[in-house]
């Protein structure tokens, strides 16, 4: 019963209320208290025992929305937003059309709610909707197989004006293989840089695949003609979806947030830019141990250092585990990782493997 102050309370509610107080009484309640649990007033059971269990006498209020359309002015609505020169057209561009023309039957918000209502709010251009492709998913099982490149802004002193800081790192290994700073984000930069790495790294055609942004830089005529002639396969992220590049999201993230980076003083000239790059790249490679690779560095990593390094460390907990037992309640620290790294993986194939994996090991 509690809460139900504010609405109409039937017959058989009201009946199995009075019942249930006046057994509590029975058994030497008090009636106020027993009211109080079931949400009452003692005035409101007197009430009610006093109409002997007839209907709710409070009149209900019948409100009238006075700015309600009449069925005649809504359907007017739909025939405008169906008819020819407007079909086509949201709510959005069909209300000031109709203004131009001296005409108002409802607000942009009234529209959308009609169209709505009567399931017609959906893309009313006679071509299609524009559909983004998920990007394909690529897998790296060494080093130069799957790279992944950004531009990011950097502050300098001037207020508006930024240097652009190029990123191109490898999935598998997460090394920096290509880096430059620029004064202006062009897609002759970018191909410039992808070279070099390329020559760098030793790349074979048809050996590596670039991922990047949906930005001009990414898909400019002279980037794209360099990986072609590279033999580099390029993958787009689609429109406004950071996700789609999230290797190279997380590496600017750490470029920044390094205590290096200069928030306060923020850069004074393109050659302290760079000079801070440089000393952030050789931290990167070889002085920071990546989490996502069980804390070895990148430069490890990317030369097949890194097996030698966990079998070591293995061996360590196993001898520690022998000497003291009673120390562990389980198994040792697994300092495997995978050897597969992912860009972009499918997720309903992922859990559909995984389900796969699963079933075989319970069936085993």
């Amino acid at each position: 019963m509690g809460g139900k102050r504010g609405r109409l309370i039937g017959v058989i509610e009201r009946g199995q209320a009075i019942e249930l107080i006046q057994e509590a009484s029975d058994a030497g309640a008090r009636r106020h208290q027993s009211c109080e649990l079931l949400g009452l007033t003692l005035r409101t059971l007197e009430r009610w025992e006093q109409e002997t269990g007839e209907h709710d006498k409070r009149r209900t209020a019948h409100r009238k929305v006075a700015n309600k359309l009449t069925e005649e002015q809504r359907q007017r609505v739909l025939v405008t937003a169906n008819s020819a020169p407007y079909q086509h057209l949201p709510p959005s561009k069909i209300v000031p059309l109709l203004a131009d023309e001296g005409c108002y039957l409802a607000s942009e918000s009234t529209f959308y709610r009609i169209l709505r209502e009567e399931k017609q709010l959906t893309h009313r251009l006679t071509s299609r909707a524009a559909k983004h492709k998920r990007p394909d998913a690529f897998e790296a099982h060494a080093a130069n197989q799957v790279w992944s490149w950004d531009i990011s802004y950097l502050p300098t002193q001037v207020r508006g004006l930024y240097f652009y800081l190029y990123f191109i790192m490898d999935i598998y290994s997460r090394k920096i293989v290509g880096w430059s700073i620029h004064e202006s984000e062009s897609s002759q930069h970018a191909a410039q840089l992808m070279k070099q790495a390329c020559l760098d790294e030793k790349v074979k055609p048809l050996q590596l695949v670039l991922h990047a942004d949906n930005g001009a830089s990414m898909k400019g005529l002279t980037m794209l003609a360099m990986l072609q002639e590279l033999g580099v396969v390029p993958s787009f992220s689609r429109p406004s979806v950071s996700d789609d590049n999230p290797y190279s999201e997380a590496l600017f993230r750490t470029a920044k947030y390094h205590h290096s980076f200069p928030w306060l003083d923020k850069f004074a000239s393109i050659i302290e830019a760079r000079t801070w790059a440089e000393k952030l790249v050789c931290w990167y490679n070889f002085e920071h141990l990546h989490s996502a690779l069980k804390f070895v560095t990148p430069h490890q990593r990317h030369c097949g250092e890194d097996d030698a390094i966990r079998i070591k460390r293995d061996a360590v907990y196993q001898m520690a585990k022998r000497q003291h037992p009673e120390r562990w309640s389980g198994k040792t620290r697994n300092w495997l990782v995978t050897k597969i790294a992912t860009l972009n993986p499918n997720k309903k194939l992922k859990d559909k493997k995984q389900e796969v994996i699963k079933n075989i090991a319970m069936a085993a």
